[in-house]
């Protein structure tokens, strides 16, 4: 489904499940999901997204700030694109185009600016495409498949 040389860009939530043993299914095809995305050298982020991760993770999920702090920092090995007016007026633009919140349209405009096909998400309607950016549940496609070329 996506062979060599497509990044997927990844939501907070996806790797907040990596730590949350609450739901153990999420959790295991998270993990499954991080270690693909890193074997391929796919994964692609955001300040956003790592922010987020930040403060959820020691927040909600009550994770040692160490514990926290270590994974941000090895997560912003993948590429991390750099916030900017224009990316910023192109969340505007999906914001008015497509409806979504500030935040979900930042995450668009972050994984159009990052040149991905995909976006790794459960905030996100399954299969629906925002211009060249389609969402992939990763709760209900199984990364084995998704990186076979």
């Amino acid at each position: 489904m996506n062979g060599a040389g497509n990044p997927v860009f990844v939501d907070t939530n996806v790797l907040l499940y990596t730590l949350d043993a609450a739901d153990p299914a999420k959790q295991s095809a998270a993990l499954r999901w991080r270690d693909a995305l890193w074997q391929n050298k796919a994964g692609r982020l955001s300040w956003q997204v790592l922010h987020e991760f930040y403060a959820n993770a020691t927040g909600k999920l009550r994770s040692p700030a160490s514990v926290a702090r270590a994974l941000v920092q090895a997560y912003s090995q993948w590429p991390v694109g750099d916030f900017s007016l224009s990316l910023l007026e192109r969340a505007w633009h999906w914001m008015d185009r497509a409806h979504v919140s500030y935040w979900d349209a930042l995450i668009l405009a972050a994984a159009e600016r990052s040149g991905c096909r995909w976006l790794l998400s459960e905030d996100f309607t399954h299969g629906r495409k925002y211009g060249a950016v389609e969402v992939v549940n990763p709760f209900l496609t199984d990364p084995g498949g998704f990186f076979e070329t």
